[in-house]
């Protein structure tokens, strides 16, 4: 283990914490998108308050696209502030999802860091909408999220919310399971320069820095981050500890700029650069005889703008396009004995099979991937009953990769959203909405519907009953693939098979290839009865949130999706039923959370018997069991100290997934100080596993269980 004390001078922004009212009023505030801060005209107090009066209860956006509060969100949703993140010393952002109940975060591979809610695959993470800033940020040809290629900043994250359940009647095909929206802070809030810095355990490095400017006609901010870690210490070969050859190091740029034109008129625009290597370890990630590293060379970018706009009060609109593209450059070489490669040959092929000869090329998976957006959204506030969000929207996702699509395709999305609200009285509020939704993937048209009945108790108490539909279609490599590998830089004897290529449906076993097969959808039904309430302490506010879910899961993708073995199909039913539970405690200067998840999954087998050995059927069910962990939670306390100290105690378990247990225990004390022209913090990170097995896979090993961390900061 390397531990570096190194204590770099740098800038952040880190408001103190204020007490619970006004804290919880800016969170209100706090729940529009970056692209809508407060200073935004379209959002006086008339809109963002409750019965004419400003609410002290949390609101929340992206359950519906409509700013709602908990008392009338047809869902659950935890929200995740960028205080809280930073206060509790989390160095990652996917890391901070373990503090939302029944969300599973951990490492597959070479660390490539996986995140998903109520479990499934632990590979591909494919029923999971992430967004950030309403950017669609999950990838276009495999569906999946690449967390170490998330291209934001923990400085400038402003909140996370997290809709629990699934939620394709706001966003479509892939918010299946639920929606992460991250929502980043205006450049009205971060004007001035600003940079931070944290070394520590394993080789992490993190550095951020920021400039930006604000005036009445607008405000713009640039930033730039890099992320660097050693990944774990060490693998397993053999039973024994070796190199383990995983580590990442990325550079992120971001710009942000509003242009005020009026008081009822904005332009927002984004743009941001990304690019850097995932290191891939030969004996891990390898294929195909592989001797040398895998790694990957990230290359990514993205532009977005967005008109926002108003006729009256109560009546306003954006139009927003979005372009990103990402470029993945994976290279190795391999090195195959002369007998073993032959028999991927015709039985008349002139070259040698003698075993002391080796066929030496060069192997690669590039892929590109870009995605163009568009979406018109339209709200309209009819009376203070009546409420009404609708919209439609526009997608093309294009991949090109001679190793997987044998050149270039496009997938075609389009869809049709509303959600209304309606409150005819006090204590009640029902929401219906449902999303229609047409791709090119399946050449067929899907609706998910949502119905809520929210039942209100002396304007801080909730009893939420809900029920929804959604749907996941077939990611362009599950349902098209043209998967072959055209070796290169070959070595003789074999160079006249330079640039051939070797198809992979001529490795898979024929007898349950299912290679080429069209899949259909999946589909969730979902019931839910959830509570949510507020109780107004003597100088304290307490609340919690008690979600039951009963989802049934038809259709799911399931099997071994690889060079050597192709079995996916739609052949398994998933029930899963459970409850959570989330709370939290605040005084002046004291906030208390915790969270608590139980789920109990049972599947079965729904394909063709003939189709898999009966070994294989059970394997195929348990596959999407391999994040699916039964008890989870966390613990969170944040303490205001003497002598402008802040602590920090953070507790994360996850029991069990694949045979393993998580824990994990958080300690982080720091010291800020403010001046008249700026301000500094420094701060001490320790984590502490308290389970000494490896989480998730034998080979994800820490061998000191005490992780330390610096950080140091100042702000102009």
């Amino acid at each position: 283990m390397s531990v570096s004390t190194r204590l770099q001078l740098s800038f952040i922004n880190l408001p103190r914490r204020r007490s619970f009212p006004y804290a919880l009023m800016l969170v209100s505030a706090a729940s529009l998108p970056a692209h809508a801060q407060v200073s935004d005209p379209l959002l006086s107090s008339e809109i963002f308050a409750l019965d004419g009066e400003l609410s002290e209860l949390p609101e929340v956006l992206t359950t519906t696209r409509l700013r709602q509060s908990k008392l009338k969100v047809p869902g659950t949703t935890t929200i995740l502030t960028g205080d809280m993140i930073r206060d509790l010393g989390i160095m990652n952002l996917v890391e901070a999802l373990r503090l939302v109940p029944g969300m599973v975060v951990g490492d597959r591979g070479s660390t490539n860091p996986v995140a998903t809610y109520h479990g499934t695959s632990q590979y591909e993470q494919r029923r999971l909408q992430v967004l950030i800033d309403g950017r669609t940020a999950y990838r276009a040809s495999l569906a999946d999220v690449d967390w170490l290629a998330m291209p934001v900043a923990l400085e400038n994250i402003e909140r996370i919310e997290v809709s629990r359940g699934p939620n394709s009647a706001a966003y479509g095909i892939n918010a299946f399971l639920g929606t992460v929206n991250i929502i980043t802070r205006s450049p009205d809030d971060t004007a001035g320069v600003e940079a931070y810095a944290a070394s520590g355990s394993r080789g992490y490095l993190r550095t951020f820095t920021s400039v930006g400017d604000a005036s009445p006609g607008g405000s713009w901010r640039l930033s730039y981050e890099k992320r660097k870690s050693n990944g774990f210490d060490s693998q397993l070969e053999g039973g024994e500890p070796v190199p383990f050859h995983d580590g990442h190091d990325t550079n992120n740029f971001n710009f942000d700029s509003i242009l005020k034109i009026d008081n009822r008129h904005s332009v927002d625009f984004r743009a941001g650069v990304l690019e850097g290597v995932n290191e891939e370890d030969e004996n891990k990630s390898g294929k195909l005889g592989a001797v040398t590293n895998p790694d990957i060379l990230m290359d990514d970018y993205y532009l977005q703008i967005r008109f926002s706009g108003g006729t009256s009060q109560n009546h306003f609109y954006h139009l927003q396009a979005s372009y990103q593209d990402q470029k993945r450059r994976q290279r190795w070489s391999i090195a195959i004995p002369a007998d073993e490669f032959s028999t991927l040959l015709p039985p008349d092929n002139p070259f040698p099979s003698d075993p002391d000869l080796f066929f030496i090329a060069d192997l690669n998976e590039d892929i590109e991937e870009s995605r163009q957006e568009f979406e018109l959204q339209d709200t309209l506030l009819i009376n203070p009953e009546l409420k009404l969000v609708s919209g439609v929207g526009y997608r093309k996702d294009t991949f090109d990769s001679e190793t997987f699509f044998n050149g270039r395709g496009n997938n075609y999305q389009s869809r049709v959203f509303a959600n209304v609200e309606y409150s005819p009285t006090r204590w009640v509020t029902f929401n219906a909405g449902g999303n229609y939704e047409k791709t090119t993937t399946t050449r067929e048209g899907y609706f998910s519907p949502r119905a809520a009945s929210n039942f209100i108790f002396n304007d801080n108490h909730a009893l939420r009953f809900v029920y929804s539909r959604a749907v996941r279609t077939p990611d362009a490599f599950e349902q098209d693939p043209d998967w072959s590998y055209r070796p290169a830089n070959v070595q003789p004897p074999f160079t006249a098979l330079e640039g051939v290529r070797f198809l992979i449906e001529d490795l898979v076993d024929p007898q349950t290839s299912t290679l080429g097969e069209d899949l259909e959808e999946e589909w969730i039904t979902s019931r839910e009865i959830s509570y949510f309430g507020q109780f107004h302490l003597d100088n304290a506010l307490f609340s919690t949130e008690i979600r039951y879910f009963n989802d049934d899961l038809n259709d799911m993708i399931s099997g071994v999706l690889n060079e050597e073995e192709w079995t996916i199909d739609n052949n398994v039913d998933l029930d899963q039923e459970g409850f959570e539970i989330e709370t939290s405690l605040e005084f002046p200067g004291t906030m208390l959370r915790a969270t608590y998840g139980y789920l109990d999954q049972d599947g079965r087998y729904i394909g063709d018997p003939a189709a898999l050995y009966e070994s294989d059927q059970q394997y195929a069910v348990d596959l999407l069991g391999r994040l699916s962990a039964r008890h989870s939670g966390s613990f969170a306390w944040i303490q205001e100290l003497p002598m402008d100290l802040t602590s920090s105690v953070a507790y994360y378990w996850t029991n069990e997934v694949r045979d393993t247990r998580f824990e994990r225990a958080d300690f982080r004390l720091a010291k800020r100080v403010d001046a008249p022209d700026y301000s500094y913090v420094l701060a001490l990170t320790m984590q502490h596993y308290l389970n000494p097995q490896a989480w998730m896979s034998p080979d994800n090993r820490i061998e000191d269980h005490n992780q330390f961390f610096v950080e140091a900061g100042i702000r102009f």
